[in-house]
C-alpha cells in the first residue's frame, strides 16, 4: 500500500538494517476505546506492507482508550516504545514504556507503570539521550489540566523502567508567537494552547533542536524549538515561523538510507482523512 492509503496519526519511522519501519495512532479508534498498536514497514518509503499488529492490550492492563503516539528507539540493543495511554475510569492519561526484542514486536510492557506523574494528563513521551549519555523523556502536559499546554522532561533510570527525576518545564505553548495562536475548547473557560508531538534532533553542527505540533490561526502545525546550550537543561526558545503550518504535524525527522533528511506528520489533521506525509528537508532550513 502507499501512504495515502494508511490511516493513521502521529506518524513515526524507524530506519533499521535496510527496512523503514512506521509506525502510528490507529485513527479509527484515535478518540475512544481502543486495544493496540500497528507497525508497516518498507525497502524504498513508497510500498508498504501492513498493517502488522506489534502491541495488544494484555488481560488486565489499565488502559483501554487513547492509544496514541507510538514512537519505537533502538536502544542497548532492544526496542523500545514510548507510548501514551488512557482508561475510562481513571481518564488521566500518560505515556508508558513498552520494550521488544525487534521493531515489529511483539511489544510487552516495560516500565514501573506511567512515566509521567501520574496525577497529570500527559501525552506523546519521546526518548533523548544526552551527550553525556543520560536518558531522558520529554513529553507534554496537557492544556486539559493547565489551559497553557507544556513541554517538560523527566530523566530516566538507565533500563528505562522510571523516572529517577522531577519534571521540568522546558517552555509552553503560548511562546510560539506569533504564530502560535489559542483555540477554544467547550471544557475550558478562555483560550488553550495546545503543545503536541515533541521530537528531538540534533543537527550536523551539534545544534539542539525540538520538532512540536501546536495550532496556527485554526490549523494544525509543526514547529521548532532550540535549546541554547545544545543540552536539554539549557533555554529554550521556540522559532518565529513555523516550519509547516498546512493543517499537518506530530512530525519526526530521519534520514533515509541514502542520507536524505525527511520531516514526516500526518495531514490533514481530520479523522477520518488523515496519513503520513513524507516531505524531503536540507538540514540548513533547521539551523
Amino acid at each position: 500500500m502507499l501512504l495515502q492509503e494508511i490511516n493513521i496519526r502521529d506518524p513515526f519511522i524507524l530506519p533499521n538494517n535496510g527496512i523503514y519501519y512506521l509506525f502510528g495512532t490507529r485513527a479509527k479508534t484515535c478518540w475512544g476505546k481502543a486495544d493496540g498498536f500497528d507497525g508497516y514497514r518498507s525497502t524504498d518509503l513508497v510500498n508498504w506492507d501492513g498493517p502488522f499488529e506489534v502491541f495488544h492490550r494484555p488481560e488486565g492492563f489499565w488502559a483501554d482508550k487513547n492509544y496514541w503516539a507510538p514512537e519505537v528507539h533502538e536502544y542497548n540493543g532492544a526496542f523500545y516504545m514510548f507510548a501514551t495511554f488512557n482508561s475510562e475510569a481513571l481518564d488521566k492519561k500518560g505515556t508508558m514504556i513498552l520494550k521488544a526484542d525487534n521493531p515489529l514486536g511483539p511489544y510487552h510492557i516495560h516500565s514501573e507503570g506511567k512515566i509521567t506523574p501520574d496525577e497529570w494528563n500527559c501525552l506523546d513521551g519521546t526518548f533523548y539521550v544526552s551527550q553525556k549519555g543520560k536518558p531522558y523523556m520529554v513529553f507534554s502536559h496537557e492544556w486539559v489540566d493547565i489551559g497553557d499546554g507544556e513541554i517538560c522532561a523527566v530523566e530516566l533510570s538507565d533500563d528505562l523502567k522510571k523516572a529517577v527525576s522531577e519534571p521540568q518545564t522546558l517552555f509552553a505553548a503560548s511562546s510560539a508567537k506569533p504564530w502560535g495562536t489559542p483555540i477554544t475548547h467547550r471544557n475550558w473557560n478562555g483560550p488553550v494552547y495546545v503543545t503536541d508531538g515533541p521530537f528531538m534532533y540534533r543537527t550536523g553542527d551539534g545544534l539542539l533542536i525540538m520538532l512540536w505540533a501546536t495550532f496556527s490561526d485554526g490549523n494544525y502545525a509543526e514547529g521548532i524549538a532550540r535549546s541554547d546550550n545544545g543540552e536539554i537543561d539549557g533555554n529554550w526558545s521556540v522559532d518565529e515561523v513555523p516550519l509547516f503550518a498546512q493543517d499537518g504535524g506530530h512530525g519526526m525527522l530521519f534520514k533515509a538510507f541514502d542520507g536524505q533528511l525527511y520531516l514526516v506528520l500526518h495531514q490533514p489533521n481530520e479523522t477520518p482523512l488523515e496519513h503520513p506525509v513524507l516531505i524531503p528537508l536540507l538540514e540548513d532550513c533547521l539551523e
